[in-house]
C-alpha cells in the first residue's frame, strides 16, 4: 500500500510539472529540459521517488534540500561543489555547517549510477531534488532543465558570497546582481523561507538588546519569540515562517507585512521602498508559484558546467 502511494505521487509531480511546462519555458546556456531522455530516462524518477521517501520519513528534509541547492548555486555556479567534503571545502564553511540532506542527494546518486554508471551529474540530483522538495511540501512544480556537470574544486572561504541573515536590501540586490539576479529573483527566491528553521543565535539581536528590540518587530511577536530562544540556548530553532514551517505558501511575505520576518535580511524586504512592491506582489499564490519557478530555473544555471567542463563524479562527496 505505501508503494502505491508513492508511485501516486510520483505521478502526481510528473503531470503538475507537465501542465506547467507551458508557462515555465526559461532554459539556462547548455542545458535543457530532458537532457537525459535517452542516456538514462529513468533519471529524474528516481531522483523524485528517492525525495518522497526521505521526506516521508522526515519532512523536515525538504528546506535543507532546497537550501542546500542555493548555497551551491552561489559559490563557483551550480557544480554540487558544496556536496564535496573535505578539510576547507564549502561544505565545512560556517555558512554551511548547518546544511542536511546529503544522505538524500547520496541515495539518488548510487541508485542512478546503479542503473546509468557515469552518466548522471551529481549537480542535476542536487537541481533536480530541490525542486521535488518544494512540490512535496506544498509548492508548483515546474521542469528542471538538466546537463550540468559537478566541479573538482570547493574552496570553504568563498561562501562568503552567500547572502548573509543580517544583510542589508543593498547588500542583498549586490550579491544576487553578482550572479545575474535581479532584485525580483531577490525576493521570490528569499520566499522560499516559507519552509525551514533559524537557529535563535542568527536573530537574537533583534530580541535582545540593551537599547532595545529592532523595531520593525512586531511587539507581541518579542515575547513569542524569547519563549522559543532563551538567551543561553542560542542554537534552539525557530520556523521562518511562523505557523506554516512545512507549507510552500505565501504566508512567509504575509509575515513580512506583520513585522514577523525572522531574520534582519528578510524583515527588510519590507520596510525597504525598492522591495515591499514585490513583497506586496507575491502575497498572491499563482504568480508566486510561477515567478519562483522562474526564479529557480534562472539560479540553477548560474555559471554551469557543461560539454567536457567538469566531471561526471562518481560519489558526489568526492573529486573522482
Amino acid at each position: 500500500m505505501e508503494l502505491k502511494k508513492e508511485l501516486v505521487l510520483v505521478a502526481v509531480l510528473v503531470s503538475v510539472s507537465v501542465v506547467l511546462e507551458k508557462t515555465v519555458t526559461v532554459q539556462g546556456e547548455g542545458t535543457c529540459v530532458g537532457f537525459y531522455s535517452r542516456r538514462c530516462p529513468r533519471a529524474e524518477s528516481i531522483v523524485t521517488s528517492t525525495v518522497v521517501s526521505h521526506l516521508k520519513s522526515d519532512p523536515t528534509l525538504g528546506a535543507p534540500i532546497l537550501r542546500m541547492h542555493f548555497h551551491d548555486c552561489f559559490v563557483r555556479g551550480c557544480d554540487a561543489s558544496v556536496l564535496i567534503a573535505g578539510f576547507g571545502t564549502e561544505r565545512t564553511a560556517g555558512p554551511n555547517l548547518n546544511l542536511r540532506g546529503y544522505e538524500v542527494i547520496d541515495d539518488a546518486k548510487e541508485k542512478v549510477e546503479a542503473l546509468c554508471p557515469g552518466v548522471v551529474s551529481c549537480a542535476d540530483i542536487l537541481a533536480l531534488a530541490a525542486r521535488d522538495s518544494v512540490v512535496l511540501s506544498g509548492g508548483a512544480s515546474w521542469e528542471v532543465p538538466t546537463g550540468r556537470r559537478d566541479g573538482r574544486v570547493s574552496i570553504g572561504s568563498e561562501t562568503s558570497t552567500l547572502p548573509g541573515p543580517n544583510d542589508t536590501v543593498a547588500q542583498q540586490i549586490n550579491k544576487f546582481q553578482d550572479k545575474g539576479l535581479n532584485t525580483e529573483d531577490l525576493v521570490v527566491l528569499a520566499g522560499g523561507h516559507t519552509i525551514g528553521t533559524s537557529a535563535c543565535q542568527f536573530f537574537a539581536d533583534r530580541i535582545y538588546n540593551s537599547n532595545g528590540t529592532d523595531p520593525s518587530i512586531d511587539p507581541s511577536f518579542v515575547s513569542f519569540l524569547r519563549q522559543i530562544c532563551p538567551q543561553n540556548q542560542p542554537r534552539k530553532r525557530v520556523a521562518l515562517d511562523t505557523g506554516s514551517q512545512f507549507r510552500f505558501d505565501t504566508s512567509y511575505f504575509a509575515n513580512l507585512k506583520r513585522g514577523r520576518g525572522i531574520l534582519r535580511s528578510d524583515q527588510v524586504l519590507w520596510t525597504h521602498p525598492s522591495t515591499r512592491p514585490f513583497v506586496n506582489k507575491y502575497l498572491a499564490t499563482a504568480p508566486f508559484n510561477l515567478q519562483f519557478a522562474n526564479s529557480m530555473i534562472k539560479m540553477s544555471n548560474i555559471a554551469v558546467k557543461t560539454g567536457t567542463q567538469g566531471e561526471i563524479r562518481i560519489k558526489c562527496s568526492a573529486i573522482n
